[in-house]
């Protein structure tokens, strides 16, 4: 490809070039990533400022250099070309570089603070098994037609993302379904993807150690809708206080559900387990699998999508029924002796709520709730008390645990949970560092017909401490007790 090509639809401040025209083979962010040919990114990011890397990049073979401010020391056979904020372009020049992919499949974004998984997972099963190819890029894994692509972000950066997506086109995908963060709308890097349409599940507090505040967080999430195109679908939840306003200035054709009230996709509950519900949908009846009155948000989206990309309504609850939980949201399982666990992947309050508020829906007082809960090192600190309350408020016992403590001292993070405690709601509580004894405890203390709730972790495999990423997988650890 040629550099002129590449930068075609962007308008940059300064180009040096060594030559008429130059060749380019790929493009990189990462300096250690870079080989012969490739056009180098120097992104400002959080933690590193990819200026510092020019040079290294230059050795790896460079042939031209994507910046905000020139280097001091320029080679003559390499191109450079200056933008006031290169993350702001990272996404058109990716989209570039890989042929538009998103221009040649139906690409559905899922954006909000919880449910994003749940709902991007299972619209890739349903188009799955209507008989579509389609990939999937989320939290847990990423899929190309059913072949699995390790995740290390919720949305990747944008060279990796469009990368995938032209992966997913050469393997004839139709459909891509993707969950969007709000890091990766403040951070440019869906820029310059073509979107079928887009869905709003929720807004509840998360992230402020990224975004400072919920004003910040919510315009983040809402600069995805006011981006669609007009021919876009954008379907939003007005169960939730920010649903209308997430598409106030959306160009395209806005859909809404409910569990409340008369709208385009609404839903009744009619009966409820812990292993699935009977729901009625716009006055049709079916069966899920999964449980919880948020799921009946998550389903309804789910749902709603399917319909806006033209599928028969009928058919859609029918496969629908069929679709088991996504990996760690939900998870029933059962002990012998007559009590359940469920490893939830709640890590906000409200996650929390929702998930203890379905359990006590089905319990209705016949068993106890025991929790197991951490919360995360290095992130927003201002939600562990929270969290903690919230999991006093729907449990007889809970146990507060190591999460992902990171670079924290565990103990610390569970003193900040504790802080927002009463001395009342502290009797109901104990703390236990190791993860793995928490549960272990929860299972000694449960009775049958109880619930234990282990939170947090959900699809995770690991625990990570002073940087280092340690096996430790919740189900695991819950099947290895009962079997025990």
């Amino acid at each position: 490809m040629r550099l002129s090509e590449l930068l075609r639809e962007t308008q940059c401040t300064r180009m040096v070039l060594p030559k008429e025209e130059v060749d380019i083979r790929g493009i990189n962010i990462d300096s250690r990533l870079v080989q012969e040919g490739d056009v180098f990114l120097a992104v400002r990011g959080t933690q590193t400022d990819g200026h510092q890397y020019i040079a290294a990049a230059e050795e790896k073979g460079a042939v031209a250099i994507v910046c905000e401010k020139m280097p001091d020391k320029q080679s003559p056979n390499v191109a450079y070309i200056t933008f006031p904020n290169v993350q702001d372009v990272m996404g058109k020049l990716a989209t570039s570089f890989y042929g538009n992919p998103s221009q040649k499949l139906k690409l559905v974004g899922v954006t909000g603070t919880n449910g994003k998984t749940t709902i991007a997972t299972l619209l890739y099963e349903l188009f799955r098994k209507m008989g579509h190819r389609c990939g999937l890029l989320s939290t847990v894994c990423n899929y190309i037609d059913g072949t699995p692509h390790p995740s290390t972000h919720t949305t990747p950066d944008a060279i990796s993302l469009n990368r995938l997506l032209a992966q997913m086109v050469e393997a004839g995908c139709e459909y891509a379904f993707m969950e969007v963060s709000s890091h990766a709308l403040a951070q440019q890097r869906v820029g310059g993807l073509e979107f079928a349409g887009g869905i709003f599940t929720n807004l509840t507090r998360d992230h402020m150690d990224f975004h400072e505040n919920m004003e910040n967080y919510l315009k983040a999430k809402k600069s995805f809708f006011d981006n669609l195109p007009r021919n876009a679908f954008a379907i939003t939840n007005l169960d939730d206080k920010n649903g209308p306003i997430m598409v106030q200035n959306c160009r395209g054709d806005i859909k809404n559900y409910s569990t409340r009230t008369i709208c385009n996709f609404r839903a009744r509950l009619v009966e409820t387990h812990l292993d699935g519900m009977l729901l009625e949908f716009n006055n049709r009846e079916f069966a899920t699998l999964l449980t919880g009155r948020f799921n009946i948000s998550n389903l309804l989206a789910i749902y709603g999508a399917a319909i806006e990309l033209g599928k028969d309504p009928e058919e859609v609850l029918r496969v629908l029924s069929t679709l088991k939980p996504v990996s760690g949201r939900f998870e029933t399982l059962h002990s012998p002796e007559g009590f359940s666990a469920i490893v939830d992947y709640a890590h906000t309050p409200d996650a929390i709520k929702n998930v203890l508020g379905t359990v006590n829906d089905v319990l209705r007082g016949r068993g106890n709730i025991i929790t197991v809960i951490g919360a995360g090192g290095n992130r927003d600190k201002g939600k562990r008390p929270i969290m903690a309350v919230e999991a006093v408020k729907g449990s007889q016992r809970v146990i507060l645990t190591s999460d992902n403590p990171r670079n924290e001292d565990p103990q610390d993070i569970i003193n900040d949970m504790l802080a927002g405690l009463d001395n009342e709601q502290k009797k109901k509580t104990i703390a236990i560092t190791d993860r793995k004894e928490a549960i272990r405890t929860a299972c000694a203390f449960a009775q049958k017909g109880d619930v234990i709730v282990v939170a947090g972790k959900g699809h995770e495999n690991y625990q990570e401490i002073n940087g280092v990423k340690h096996h430790f997988d919740d189900k695991e650890i819950i099947n290895e007790i009962f079997n025990n």
